[in-house]
């Protein structure tokens, strides 16, 4: 998995390499792979509505049916399914080097936010100022997210028994508490049972009729998905071997702190279809009550710090790395332990992740016109607005109040606002975001810059 291994158009074939020139240039899709992980905020939903923004609606790049077609895989597999998504689209437009380029781009900005946070909070514990920095932007996400629902809804949801799965998705998770990789397995079971039930979404056409360039370029050469899918499945061992040995190595002769936290975080590489959600009772069992690297409330500080920063919510597990790391027992602890922990767990979480997409990616591209498979993952796509849906009320609860109440009533259990708890201050700047993003169209850098802006303004007093 290197910058050797780049997969090139076959110089013999005339129209694929015609059909090769119409894609953007690798140089431009990094520029835009780093835009996209500078402004992941929000998590799964805001940046699956970021991705979607700049790669269907904004360039083209690629078509509506195709962005959900990789998504539905994405979903199905174990960590987050953004990052892996836009390892995906980055690999179907520019080989193994594109998949690397996009997914470490969409973690690594992030990552490094993540690891100044931690070691914040670590040397001087809860950081005031931090929080009030990122509270205007956390209001600008909500309405971020509402949009996704809302624009991804109108693509996928395509007749009634969709619109019924997505809700019913809603309410499983909502209220319910289902596990969700039981309910996207549902979703696929009734896609894959009910073929004509499910139309995929609509790619290809924009409003000006333009196919989407990689449907173009895959139009003119339908070869090339086999010619990247050599390359992809070799980076997938590599990367197999790359994940597994520095784990066998620390399990076999080094042991402590550093081996379990390579063994925990290693199958929680493996565990965690649903992103951090899914994954906090995990880690929140072990880590917190069998290994001890840190309480509940540093668990729930350690989520927040995760949703402030850009890049996947499963970058919490970098911040449980970093507490084990820097009070571990043996010589290396401290900063420069906290540090080494920090990046191990950012290797054995996400070098799975493209190991994943790389094995599985060239399989589900080649599957795009198989009818039960498409139909099924259409359900998948129709369960998973249920999942934004879930995601959005759950983020919106608690952006919006400051307490909440748990309500139970036999199976049912959901949590309800204490309405004397509304954040005035959150509801007008999520007012503000919306403002500025549906009315005023100023556009998401924009959006988030003057909301995040006005949140501090808003917050400073305390600081005076």
């Amino acid at each position: 998995m290197n910058g050797t291994m780049e997969d090139t158009i076959a110089p013999d074939a005339a129209h694929a390499t015609n059909a090769g020139a119409a894609l953007p240039s690798f140089a431009e899709a990094l520029r835009v792979w780093l835009k996209i992980g500078l402004l992941s905020f929000g998590g799964p939903a805001g940046q699956i509505a970021l991705l979607h923004r700049e790669v269907v609606d904004d360039r083209r790049w690629i078509g509506d049916r195709r962005f959900l077609h990789a998504l539905n895989f994405c979903t199905l597999l174990p960590g987050p399914e953004a990052q892996q998504l836009a390892t995906y689209l980055g690999w179907l437009m520019h080989g193994v080097r594109g998949g690397l380029a996009a997914g470490i781009l969409f973690v690594l900005p992030g990552a490094l936010v993540m690891l100044a946070l931690s070691l914040i909070y670590a040397t001087l514990g809860d950081a005031p100022l931090v929080a009030a920095l990122f509270f205007g932007l956390k209001c600008a996400v909500l309405v971020i997210v509402v949009e996704a629902l809302v624009r991804i809804g109108r693509r996928a949801l395509k007749g009634r028994a969709a619109w019924a799965l997505a809700v019913a998705a809603f309410i499983a998770l909502f209220f319910l508490n289902l596990p969700f990789p039981l309910v996207v397995l549902t979703a696929g079971i009734i896609g894959y049972l009910a073929p004509t039930a499910f139309t995929p979404g609509s790619h290809g056409a924009a409003k000006n009729d333009a196919p989407a360039l990689i449907d173009a370029v895959l139009a003119a050469d339908p070869d090339r998905p086999a010619r990247l899918a050599a390359s992809a499945r070799l980076a997938g061992y590599v990367g197999l071997l790359l994940w597994l040995a520095p784990v066998a190595v620390l399990l076999a002769a080094v042991g402590g702190t550093y081996a379990d936290v390579a063994w925990f975080f290693s199958k929680m590489a493996v565990v965690t279809v649903g992103g951090a959600y899914a994954v906090l009772a995990y880690v929140a069992q072990d880590a917190v009550e069998a290994y001890g690297w840190l309480n509940a409330h540093e668990m729930l500080a350690g989520l927040g710090l995760a949703e402030t920063t850009p890049g996947p919510l499963i970058l919490v597990l970098q911040f449980v790395g970093f507490l084990a790391g820097f009070r571990a027992p043996e010589a290396l602890s401290g900063i420069p332990g906290g540090i080494a922990a920090s990046v191990l767990v950012l290797w054995v979480t996400f070098v799975p992740c493209f190991v994943f997409v790389f094995l599985g990616a060239p399989l589900i591209e080649r599957l795009q016109e198989n009818r039960a498979l498409s139909s099924a993952l259409a359900a998948i796509t129709a369960a998973v607005v249920g999942v934004i849906a879930n995601l959005t009320a759950w983020f919106g609860l608690r952006v919006l109040f400051r307490d909440l109440q748990v309500v139970q009533a036999g199976y049912i259990s959901v949590d309800l606002p204490v309405l004397g708890s509304l954040d005035l201050a959150a509801l007008a700047l999520a007012v503000l975001a919306a403002i500025c993003l549906f009315r005023l169209k100023l556009g998401m850098v924009i959006t988030l810059a003057a909301v995040a802006a006005a949140g501090l303004l808003l917050q400073i007093g305390d600081f005076l």
